[in-house]
């Protein structure tokens, strides 16, 4: 068992969520169910695969839960994506958001390379 809270990665998926949740305060209230609810549960959904991976027993486990943690910043980018189409999000908060989400991608691609080095 890992604790989760010393991971750079779990960190920075953190603050992203916290992040994503002050830029869905700002979007239209009939959003509030749609696109707003939608952003933060695929937020949070990052740092919780994190935290329920280094709860489980073994790599493989863990990097199972990498995997869906990479599925939900897949998810949170189109989000972000589409709410900058539909000129919910104005270009700088699309731009930080989405370097954060690229950044947290990168270093669980980097965790789950390590992992898969370690087993062999």
């Amino acid at each position: 068992m890992r604790d989760f809270r010393s991971l750079q990665v779990w960190q920075k998926a953190h603050q992203l969520t916290l992040n994503t949740y002050r830029v869905t305060a700002h979007l239209p209230a009939e959003e509030k169910f749609g696109l707003s609810s939608q952003m933060r549960r695929a937020a949070a959904s990052i740092p919780t695969n994190i935290a329920e991976g280094c709860g489980r027993n073994g790599d493989a486990e863990l990097a199972r839960f990498l995997w869906i943690a990479m599925g939900s910043a897949s998810e949170l980018e189109y989000q972000c994506l589409l709410c900058r189409d539909l000129d919910l999000l104005d270009a700088a908060a699309y731009r930080d958001l989405c370097e954060q989400i690229t950044e947290v991608r990168r270093m669980l691609n980097g965790l789950l390379q390590k992992l898969g080095r370690d087993s062999n």
